[in-house]
């Protein structure tokens, strides 16, 4: 029929991303797409119009799942594995693959030919959830009884650690020193649990 597509959209989506994020926007042309997905280009222009649009279709995907993934290493009861698990999460999605993939969103941001403002808006968009997230999560009780700066300015700190460990990742490829270097900054962040002194003590 005229205007359905003749293609798996989902699946089509899938391929986009992983060529997105392995190649970067810049680097990426409607042919690979096109040889990725195995879609010919006229038809990924007739459902997509351009390569812009489709990176946003694929990466909107891309971003709520993220989103949720987040959402769900960030509810264990406990404040500090609530971090422990975010920081275990992020660090875990960058190390991917071989070679590992890094992040998709800082690789886009840090591209030159990524600098169109609907990319830009969807970035803002995925990194100012993950911040939102956090500040809720760390404005819970058992959060704020230890925090030692106020929880938007902690979750703002985390979000910001989580663009530098990109880099650390690329320049050093070690996982163990990324989940060390998290570990230093949830210390930072949370005071210690204090001590119940028991009765006659």
């Amino acid at each position: 029929m005229v205007g359905q597509r003749q293609f798996d959209e989902k699946q089509t989506l899938d391929r986009v991303l992983e060529t997105f994020w392995n190649k970067g926007y810049g680097a990426t042309s409607m042919q690979d797409l096109a040889t990725a997905t195995g879609v010919q280009r006229g038809s990924l222009y007739n459902a997509y119009r351009d390569k812009e649009t489709l990176f946003l279709r694929a990466f909107q995907g891309y971003a709520d799942q993220f989103l949720a993934d987040a959402v769900d290493a960030l509810a264990h009861p406990d404040a500090e594995q609530a971090l422990r698990r975010f920081f275990d999460f992020t660090i875990t999605s960058m190390t991917a693959g071989t070679p590992t993939r890094g992040c998709l969103t800082t690789k886009t941001a840090t591209d030159e030919r990524a600098d169109g403002e609907r990319i830009q808006a969807a970035l803002r968009s995925l990194l100012d959830n993950l911040e939102r997230v956090l500040q809720e999560r760390l404005s819970l009780e058992d959060a704020t009884a230890r925090l030692v700066i106020p929880p938007a300015e902690a979750a703002r700190v985390v979000i910001t650690m989580t663009r530098g460990t990109v880099v650390m990742e690329r320049v050093y490829q070690d996982p163990d020193r990324l989940r060390g270097t998290a570990g230093s900054l949830i210390s930072a962040l949370l005071a210690p649990v204090p001590v119940r002194s028991g009765p006659g003590t």
